[in-house]
């Protein structure tokens, strides 16, 4: 006899009464939430902790380059476990992990609101950060359980939209909560939204199921733990030092390059490797995780550049300048349902092209764009930093869904958490060698206090170099295209 709750398939076919149905069960869209809520949570505790940062030195007379570390550990530790968690997902349940996750999230930011001293709440924010690997490796991991194959573009979309949200939300929030009830409640405002997270989750999620789907697979330890130190022995290599490259940052390279020439070993020989490298093989996977890279290297560019040009070449307020940086998160989150649903109509890796096409034309316009006092000078920096984000959301919601529209049940985890890596490494490179293009490019020992023409040309030199990676990989996304058109089998004619 079939039990009631029967694969995710089954019930999503039966909810919608086609993968091609317009509407989806209210099962199935609170599910949606859930995942929503869980993208959102994991993208607002990277971007309100940093609004906070000078209030946090001040709370516990500590240096910047202390309190610098409560954004670092979270962001450590989702880049040194994503992909791990992706893959434990996979072989233990993706339902009960994920639920783990957003319980160890939800808990450590109410230990972060409580934190007697700093350290204590650097290590809350870890854990935080484990829980946030967690939510983001398995969130687009279950779009395959829970959605039509046809609307996979569409629900990538309201998580790009949802991520978007949260990175947008953080500051201004942020601000709000420390000018009011004070610091802590930038932790805390998580906790009553893990809580409804947990409880949408737990009712509406599809259950695990029962037969294995990875063929009795273990959990590759070793390789987990070579997979973080690599990954934490490159990040530190990139953002130790603020941006001057000295021997600790050249030891950090070099250990990172050991082990992961060790990991690449452990793997070849593991009989139930973290990350198969017969995975690699693939040229579609390969050209998605390069791309998503090179993109989100140049997306933290506008983040890294944005703040000095606008305070220093157009000399506005610290206020105004959230202001206007925040048009962009705004953009993309109002293009992120958009972008899926044209992903699914187009095809994902058209809109793949396009999408690269909008962030090359964005970065060409700013490093060639005069600087221009007043409303002139804004507006023509917000028009491309528009471009560039509504661009970057068309990319990620497509490439995602090329990406996950055909993944096998029992990798999804994995290839989802390979998809955050690439991301983050993205961004963590992004901040660091783009910040020091910026920084070598203006000319100045301290770009904070340079001269506004020097900080505008270097401005223009930093997006230069970032649409030439954007040139990159459009190069790769029309070869991966014009692959995929080759391997398209040819109608028979009549």
């Amino acid at each position: 006899m079939k039990p009631i709750t029967s694969t995710p398939e089954e019930a999503v076919a039966a909810a919608t009464g086609s993968a091609t149905s317009a509407k989806l069960s209210p099962s199935v869209r609170w599910a949606l939430a859930c995942l929503s809520l869980s993208m959102l949570l994991s993208s607002l505790g990277t971007s309100i902790a940093n609004v906070g940062l000078p209030t946090l030195a001040q709370a516990f007379n500590a240096s910047f380059q202390e309190v610098q570390w409560v954004v670092i550990a979270y962001l450590l530790a989702i880049t040194t476990l994503i992909v791990s968690v992706g893959r434990l997902g996979d072989i233990m349940g993706r339902r009960r992990l994920l639920l783990a996750g957003i319980a160890l999230f939800t808990v450590a930011s109410s230990l972060c609101g409580a934190a007697p001293t700093l350290w204590l709440l650097i290590a809350a924010r870890a854990a935080q950060g484990l829980g946030a690997a967690i939510m983001m490796a398995l969130t687009m991991a279950f779009i395959g359980e829970t959605v039509p194959k046809a609307k996979t573009g569409s629900a990538m979309g309201l998580l790009g939209t949802m991520s978007a949200m949260g990175t947008a939300l953080g500051p201004s929030l942020g601000g709000i909560l420390i000018a009011g009830p004070g610091w802590r409640a930038i932790f805390w405002v998580n906790v009553p939204l893990g809580i409804l997270t947990f409880s949408l989750a737990r009712r509406y999620l599809p259950l695990d199921r029962r037969a294995p789907t990875t063929g009795g697979a273990r959990f590759d330890k070793l390789g987990t733990l070579l997979l973080a130190l690599t990954l934490a022995a490159y990040a530190l290599a990139v953002t130790t030092g603020r941006g001057n490259f000295g021997p600790l940052n050249m030891a950090l390279l070099l250990a990172a390059a050991l082990s992961v020439g060790l990991f690449v070993r452990v793997q070849a020989r593991a009989a139930s490797p973290l990350i198969r490298l017969a995975l690699f093989r693939d040229p579609g996977l390969r050209a998605s995780l390069v791309m998503s890279a090179l993109v989100s290297t140049v997306m933290m560019t506008t983040l890294v550049v944005g703040p000095f040009y606008l305070s220093r070449s157009l000399g506005l307020a610290a206020a105004h300048v959230g202001l206007v940086l925040s048009a962009g998160p705004l953009a993309a989150a109002l293009a992120g349902v958009p972008a899926g649903r044209m992903a699914d109509r187009f095809g994902a890796q058209r809109m793949t092209l396009v999408g690269l096409a909008g962030i090359a034309a964005g970065a060409f316009v700013l490093a060639m764009m005069p600087t221009a006092p007043g409303m002139a000078g804004i507006a023509g920096y917000i028009a491309p930093l528009v471009v560039i984000t509504v661009g970057y959301a068309l990319f990620m919601t497509a490439n995602n869904t090329a990406v996950m529209a055909d993944v096998r049940a029992d990798q999804r985890g994995v290839i989802s958490g390979l998809l955050s890596l690439s991301r983050n490494l993205g961004l963590i490179t992004g901040a660091s060698v783009m910040g020091a293009v910026f920084a070598l490019a203006s000319k100045a020992n301290d770009v904070a206090t340079a001269q506004p023409e020097a900080v505008a040309a270097g401005m223009r030199i930093t997006f230069a170099v970032a649409a030439t990676l954007i040139a990159a990989a459009l190069a790769i996304a029309a070869g991966a295209y014009r692959r995929s058109l080759r391997q398209r089998p040819i109608a028979p004619q009549h």
